[in-house]
C-alpha cells in the first residue's frame, strides 16, 4: 500500500495542460458547422474550424486568433454568414471576413481601443449589428454598432446605457432586439429587453419589453412565427418566456434555471426546432440536462441525460446541435437527431493520453451550514487503479471557483483527476452565491461575499471530516479570481486551512474597486454594499490571522486582478515571516492561456502543498522556492 496523497500517477502537469485543447462556441449556418478551438500549445491562440464533408478545415491559421476582448472576458467573437464568415482577431480587435475561398480580408479599420462583439446579420442593409467598446480617457463607452460590411463604415446605432448585449435582427429585417443595463446591476442583477424598428442606417424608439432593476433577461431570439422569446429570473429562476400579440408568459415554469450567468457574450442554452418545441439546457438541484419543451403542453422531456453540461445549442433540418459535457471525456460537440436519440460527434478535442480507468466521477453532495442552511458540491474521491492505501484518511484540496455568481461542474476536469489520481479527495463547492439553483441561491451572497462563501467552504471540511471522509489535519484550499479571494479569506478569517494557492486572487477589496474595468467595477456594491465592508473583509487587512503558507500565481497583464493585489499581500507575507511563494507569469492575463504557464502553475502548486504536508515531492515536479519555509 502506499500513503494516500503520495501515489505515483500518469496524469501529469503536461498532460492537464494539453487538455486544455477545448471545443467552444458551436455554431451551424447554411448546414456547415463551425467551432472554436483554444491551442495552449500556441500560446493560448483560439482558432477557427468548420466541417467540410468529414474533414474538419482550419479557417484561421497562425497568427490569427478569434478572440473578443469586449468586458474583458469576451465571447462572441465570430458569425457565419451567407455574405462570409466573420470575426474579432485578438491582435487589433478589428472584424476580419472570411471570403468563401477562404481569404482573410479586414472589415473595420478601427483603432486598438475599439473592441467588437456578439454579432448579428442585417442581410438587407449588408451591415453586422454589433456590441462595441470604445476605451479612452476615463471609463469605456458601451454602444450598439452597425459595421458595414462592404466599406467597413461603422456607425453607431444606440447608446445612453452602461452596456449593451445580444442584438438581434428579425427574419424580416424590420425590428431588432437587445439587451441593456446600468450600473450599479451586473446582468445577473436586473436588464431590460428592448425593440426597435429598423429604417436604414438609423433605429427608431427603443422600447422596453421585458426585464428591469430587479429582474435578469437575457438571450432573446425571434421564434419562427415572429414572436419574442427570451430568458428571464422573475419567476426566482432563469425560465424560457415568449412574447406573442397573445401576451407574455413563460414557456415552462420550473425551478430550475435554463440559462446561466452572462459573464461571456453569445450563450445560447436554448433553440427553436419549430413552432411547438424548443430544445433547452437546464440545470437544476439534480444536475444539468437537455429537454425538449412542448409549448403547447407546457411539459418538458429529457433529450440527453449521461451528460455533465449542455450548452450552445443551435438547429438545423431538425437536428440540435450543440456542447455536450462528459465526466469520463472532454466535452464534445455532437448532432443529436430528438426522434430517435441518436448522436453524432461532429467535433472532439484528442483525448488525453491517460486510461480513462484513472479517472472518478463526481457524486453530487449537499451538507448542512452552520446556519441551518444547505449547499452544495461535487465530491471526488481518492482513485488509482494501481495504488489503493491503509485506514489513514486522505489530504483534502477544497476548489472556490470564481465570479462569485458562477459555478462549480461536473464536466472532466483533468486538475481534479491529477489529484485524485495520487490520493487526495477533492471537493468542489458550490457556496451560497453560486449559478444553477435559482436567483434566491445566488442573491444569498449579496453583502455576505468574504462570509458565507468562506463559511460553506468550511463547512464542507467539516461534513467530510464528521464522515470519516478525510483528514482535517491536511486540508488545502485552492481559487482563482474571486475563488483565490475566498482563499485568502478563508486563510486570513478562519483556521481550518493548512495551506492555500490563490490563482489571480483577491487580497484588497478597495484597491479592486479602484482598479479593475468597468464590466465588474460596481460589482461590489452588491456583494458587500459599503467601503466599511471593503475593508473589514479584504485579506490584506488581517494577515494577523494568517498561520500557513500560501502559494500565489499571478498573470504579469491581468487587467481584471492587476499583479499589484498579489504583489502586496506577498510583501505583506514576506513581512510577517510566513511561508509564501510567488509565480508571476508575463504576457498572462485573467486566466493562463500558455501550455507551459499551465503545466508549470500545477506542478508548482502541488509540489507546494507536497512540501506543506510533509509529503514526498515527486520528480519532474519544479523545484519552487518557498521562502520562510
Amino acid at each position: 500500500m502506499t500513503a494516500y496523497g503520495t501515489w505515483p500517477s500518469p496524469i501529469t502537469p503536461r498532460l492537464v495542460a494539453e487538455a486544455a485543447v477545448g471545443i467552444g462556441d458551436p455554431q451551424v449556418s447554411g448546414g456547415a458547422a463551425y467551432w472554436l478551438e483554444s491551442r495552449p500549445a500556441e500560446g493560448g491562440r483560439v482558432t477557427l474550424f468548420k466541417l467540410v464533408g468529414k474533414q474538419a478545415v482550419e479557417l484561421t491559421p497562425n497568427p490569427y486568433s478569434v478572440r473578443s476582448r469586449v468586458h474583458e472576458y469576451g465571447g462572441g467573437a465570430y458569425l457565419p454568414t451567407d455574405s462570409g464568415v466573420f470575426f474579432v482577431n485578438d491582435r487589433g480587435q478589428n472584424v476580419h471576413r472570411i471570403a468563401t475561398d477562404g481569404g482573410i480580408s479586414p472589415v473595420t479599420d478601427s483603432p486598438s481601443s475599439v473592441r467588437y462583439a456578439d454579432f448579428c446579420f442585417d442581410a438587407a442593409r449588408r451591415r453586422l449589428i454589433a456590441v462595441t467598446e470604445i476605451h479612452g480617457d476615463g471609463e469605456p463607452e458601451n454602444a450598439l454598432a452597425a459595421i458595414h460590411i462592404d466599406d467597413g463604415r461603422v456607425a453607431l446605432l444606440h447608446q445612453g446605457h452602461d452596456f449593451y448585449a445580444a442584438p438581434r435582427v428579425s427574419a424580416d429585417g424590420d425590428e431588432l432586439l437587445f439587451i441593456a443595463w446600468d450600473h450599479p446591476n451586473m446582468p445577473w442583477d436586473g436588464t431590460q429587453l428592448l425593440r426597435c424598428r429598423l429604417d436604414g442606417d438609423v433605429i427608431g424608439e427603443a422600447a422596453v419589453i421585458a426585464g428591469g432593476a430587479r429582474e435578469s433577461v437575457m438571450q432573446p431570439s425571434w421564434a419562427p412565427d415572429g414572436a419574442v422569446l427570451y430568458i428571464s429570473d422573475r419567476s426566482g429562476y432563469w425560465n424560457l418566456h415568449r412574447l406573442d400579440e397573445s401576451g407574455d408568459g413563460s414557456v415552462l415554469a420550473d425551478d430550475a434555471d435554463y440559462g446561466g450567468p452572462p459573464w461571456q457574450f453569445g450563450q445560447r442554452s436554448y433553440a427553436c426546432l419549430n413552432e411547438r418545441f424548443i430544445a433547452a439546457c437546464r440545470h437544476g438541484q439534480g444536475g444539468q440536462d437537455l429537454v425538449l419543451i412542448d409549448c403547447q403542453s407546457g411539459f418538458a422531456s429529457p433529450l440527453l441525460e449521461d451528460t455533465a453540461g449542455c450548452g450552445q445549442l443551435s438547429v438545423h433540418e431538425n437536428d440540435i446541435y450543440l456542447l455536450a459535457a462528459h465526466s469520463d471525456r472532454p466535452t464534445e460537440f455532437v448532432r443529436l437527431n430528438p426522434g430517435s436519440g441518436d448522436t453524432t460527434t461532429v467535433a472532439e478535442p484528442p483525448p488525453p493520453e491517460v486510461n480513462p480507468t484513472y479517472f472518478i466521477a463526481p457524486e453530487r453532495i449537499a451538507y448542512p451550514t452552520r446556519d441551518g442552511e444547505q449547499a452544495y458540491a461535487y465530491l471526488y474521491r481518492p482513485h488509482n487503479p494501481d495504488h489503493s492505501s491503509g485506514s489513514e484518511k486522505p489530504p483534502l484540496l477544497t476548489l472556490c471557483h470564481g465570479g462569485p455568481t458562477g459555478a462549480a461542474s461536473p464536466a472532466l476536469k483533468l486538475l481534479v483527476q491529477f489529484y485524485t489520481s495520487r490520493g487526495w479527495l477533492v471537493v468542489d463547492v458550490d457556496y451560497r452565491g453560486s449559478a444553477g439553483y435559482g436567483r434566491a441561491y445566488r442573491e444569498a451572497l449579496n453583502g455576505r461575499w468574504g462570509e458565507l462563501d468562506l463559511s460553506d467552504c468550511e463547512d464542507a471540511v467539516y461534513h467530510l471530516a464528521a464522515q470519516g471522509e478525510a483528514d482535517p489535519a491536511r486540508a488545502a484550499i485552492r481559487g482563482g479570481s474571486a475563488g483565490g479571494y475566498t482563499v485568502l479569506r478563508a486563510l486570513t478569517a478562519g483556521n481550518v486551512f493548512r495551506a492555500g494557492a490563490s490563482h489571480y486572487g483577491i487580497g484588497d477589496l478597495t484597491a479592486l474597486a479602484r482598479d479593475t474595468h468597468k464590466f465588474e467595477s460596481r460589482y461590489l456594491d452588491a456583494l458587500l454594499g459599503s467601503d466599511e465592508a471593503l475593508r473589514e473583509r479584504s485579506p490584506i487587512n488581517h494577515l494577523d490571522g494568517l498561520n500557513c503558507p500560501v502559494i500565489f500565481f499571478q498573470g504579469a497583464e491581468d487587467r481584471i486582478v492587476p499583479p499589484n493585489q498579489a504583489q502586496a499581500m506577498v510583501a505583506a507575507l514576506r513581512a510577517k515571516g510566513l511561508p509564501v511563494a510567488y509565480l508571476e507569469y508575463p504576457g498572462e492575463g485573467h486566466g493562463f492561456r500558455d501550455g507551459a504557464n499551465i503545466a508549470q502553475s500545477i506542478g508548482a502548486e502541488y509540489a507546494f502543498f507536497c512540501r506543506v504536508f510533509g509529503l514526498p515531492v515527486a520528480e519532474g515536479l519544479p523545484d519552487i522556492e518557498v521562502e520562510n519555509l
